[in-house]
């Protein structure tokens, strides 16, 4: 059954923060795709979601134009938020009821980066443990003082939520995350098609 993982975008988006989860998720369909019957549909479909119809230009400059905008997605079985400069984002109470749906729907909710602090102001981490990028550990612990945040771990596995640190830890928990979903075997296979030096452990 053909799974759909959405990415959201923004402006100010860390590029490689939704890029590298796209990666995964994308090679990994791929690979695969090698071994079944021609015509099997996709294991995963990549999807990015944004607020409006219109790009979005994310932090290194580049413009993105997503797929979808955010109340005319097909559900999700993953839902990546990614980090980057998120000031913004945490005063809308749009993308904030979003995040909060998607933690009740979709299988996982996972962040990347500062991604987690829209999910604490989203209220999605309240009683879990969460990490983040190292630089902003102490804003996760602002925002929601009662949150039981991690130091020195690539990610951590909540159950339905999922957080990770900064930009290529969202690589490791995406490989993660493909795990969850299918197979260590796939996640290790997209791993090496990626060539990437991936740790199943966090």
């Amino acid at each position: 059954m053909k799974m759909n993982v959405g990415i959201l975008l923004f402006d100010e988006v860390e590029l490689l923060d939704m890029a590298g989860p796209y990666e995964v998720f994308s090679t990994a369909a791929r690979v695969h795709a090698r071994r079944q019957p021609p015509g099997t549909p996709a294991l995963f479909s990549t999807l990015t979601i944004a607020a409006t119809e219109g790009s979005v230009r994310a932090r290194a400059g580049l413009r993105l134009q997503p797929d979808h905008r955010l109340g005319d997605h097909p559900p999700l079985t993953c839902a990546i938020v990614p980090g980057g400069v998120v000031d913004a984002e945490l005063g809308r109470p749009g993308l904030m009821a979003w995040i909060a749906a998607q933690s009740r729907t979709a299988r996982v909710l996972a962040s990347v980066c500062t991604g987690s602090l829209l999910l604490a102001q989203a209220g999605v981490l309240d009683g879990l443990e969460a990490t983040t990028h190292w630089e902003d550990l102490d804003a996760l612990r602002a925002l929601r003082p009662g949150l039981r945040v991690r130091e020195g771990v690539r990610w951590v596995d909540a159950g339905s939520v999922v957080t990770s640190a900064g930009i290529s830890a969202g690589i490791d928990m995406s490989l993660h995350l493909v795990e969850r979903l299918h197979s260590r075997d796939l996640a290790l296979r997209t791993a090496r098609q990626m060539d990437f030096d991936w740790s199943p452990t966090p």
